[in-house]
């Protein structure tokens, strides 16, 4: 089977642009594009938070409240409820002074199986390194 692996690396603000809402609708439509491939071609997607982009991580943004628009939080759920692996860069969370516990990690209420992971940098890195093609946003 021939595997092709995307690797979607954020490292912008979540704020005044759609950098970071873009690279997640395109992470996560990455999963659709099965119904193009023929039978033994498959996508495998990973999006990656790197940089500034671990903000994009945190919990409770009330993007929806403020400006109407569905929040970057939804988003992260959704791309872990289709599978999506998502690693958050832990010396960026550190630098930040973020915790696992102000991030979106998980997607239960959802029905996800899989949960976001706090990483070092050199395993985003390989994640790159192994990658058929990177997109960064």
């Amino acid at each position: 089977m021939a595997i092709k692996k995307i690797a979607f690396v954020v490292d912008k603000l979540p704020y005044k642009t759609e950098t970071s809402r873009l690279a997640l609708t395109h992470a996560i439509s990455s999963q659709t594009v099965e119904i193009h491939l023929e039978e033994d071609e498959n996508i495998t997607p990973v999006l990656a938070f790197v940089g500034e982009g671990v903000l994009n991580c945190i919990k409770d943004h009330k993007a929806s409240d403020v400006y109407g628009i569905t929040s970057l939080e939804s988003h992260i759920k959704n791309a872990l409820l289709t599978d999506i692996k998502v690693l958050i860069c832990e010396e960026d969370v550190k630098r930040f002074g973020l915790t696992a516990d102000s991030l979106i990690m998980d997607a239960e209420e959802l029905g996800a199986d899989i949960t976001s992971e706090l990483v070092p940098f050199d395993t985003i890195m390989e994640e790159m390194n192994t990658a058929d093609h990177i997109l960064y946003f």
